[in-house]
Parts: structure tokens; C-alpha cells; sequence
């Protein structure tokens, strides 16, 4: 009984401490905001991440293709059973470089 009690009345509190501020200040802070996202250093640095992200985008995908293609060649290749899994080994270390490459420019 003694936590409920304090639960209300620590959200009785919060309210009427947060209502003080009221609109206003929620205005003032929303329009701060907004004029420092505007700004014009800040929408270049949004435009510069924006086009790494679709050129990032863009390259993954080629990189996972390929390293399926190079998996299942590995995977279907003559040998024994051993000889195949260690092709596919070599193959997916090989994929996961070339993505990690991918990713990183």
C-alpha cells in the first residue's frame, strides 16, 4: 500500500510540476528546435548522411548476392563431404570480407 501511495503522488507532483511550464515553454522549446534543424550547416550534414546511406544502400545487396553465388558454387563442387564444407568455409570468410568492404565505403 505504502509503494501505491507513493506512486501517485509522485505522478500528482510530476504533473503539476510539468503543467507549470505549460504550452508555452513546449512551443518555445518545439520552435528552438525546429530553427537549429533548419539551419543550414545542419541540412547539409542531414543531405551528406542521407547519401551515404543510399549509396551504402545500394552496394549491400551486390555484395550479399555474390556471396551466396560464391557459397553455393563452394557448396557444390566435387569432393568429399569434408572438402566441400571447407570450401564453403573459405567461401563465406571471403563473402564476409568483401560485405564488411561493402559496408565500409
Amino acid at each position: 500500500m505504502r509503494g501505491r501511495i507513493g506512486i501517485v503522488v509522485g505522478f500528482a507532483a510530476g504533473y503539476v510540476l510539468g503543467s507549470r511550464a505549460g504550452r508555452e515553454r513546449y512551443e518555445q522549446i518545439k520552435s528552438s528546435f525546429l530553427k537549429a534543424w533548419n539551419a543550414d550547416p545542419v541540412q547539409k550534414q542531414v543531405s551528406k548522411a542521407k547519401d551515404f546511406g543510399k549509396t551504402a544502400a545500394l552496394a549491400l545487396p551486390s555484395a550479399v548476392w555474390d556471396g551466396a553465388v560464391k557459397i553455393t558454387k563452394a557448396a557444390t563442387r566435387a569432393g568429399t563431404p569434408g572438402q566441400k564444407l571447407d570450401g564453403v568455409f573459405r567461401a563465406a570468410d571471403t563473402a564476409v570480407t568483401d560485405l564488411t568492404t561493402s559496408a565500409d565505403r
